[in-house]
C-alpha cells in the first residue's frame, strides 16, 4: 500500500498543525463479483493510528463504508521536531507502517 502524508515544511512550538493522510488501498466492501461471477472477499483497513513523538494522537476504526483510498484529515499541536508514525491494518491482517517527519522551529 502507498500513503501519501501532508504536513506543512515548518511549523513553530505550539502551531496547530494540519495533518492529511490518503492511503492508496481498494476497501473492498465483499458485496462486489469479479468478472465470471465470484465474490470479491472483504478487505479494508480496519484501524489507523498515528503516533508524534512514541504518544497516539490519533485513531480511527473505519468499516466498508469508506470509500476506496481512504483520505483521513486531524489537527495536532506540534510541540517539537519528530516522527509522526501512521500505522494501519487491513482485514487480510496486512499491516503497514509510515513516518513522516515534522520539522518544528521557532
Amino acid at each position: 500500500m502507498i500513503a501519501r502524508v501532508q504536513v506543512p515544511d515548518h511549523v513553530k512550538p505550539g502551531d496547530v498543525v494540519e495533518v492529511r493522510i490518503l492511503i492508496q488501498h481498494p476497501m473492498e466492501t465483499g458485496y462486489r463479483r469479479d468478472e465470471v461471477g465470484r465474490p470479491i472477499p472483504r478487505n479494508t483497513i480496519r484501524s489507523l493510528t498515528c503516533r508524534y513523538g512514541g504518544e497516539e494522537i490519533f485513531s480511527a476504526e473505519m468499516s466498508s463504508g469508506i470509500a476506496a483510498n481512504p483520505y483521513l484529515q486531524f489537527t495536532t499541536v506540534a510541540q517539537s521536531s519528530g516522527v509522526l508514525e501512521f500505522a494501519w491494518v487491513d482485514d487480510e491482517g496486512h499491516s503497514e507502517v509510515y513516518r513522516k517527519e515534522l520539522a518544528v522551529a521557532g
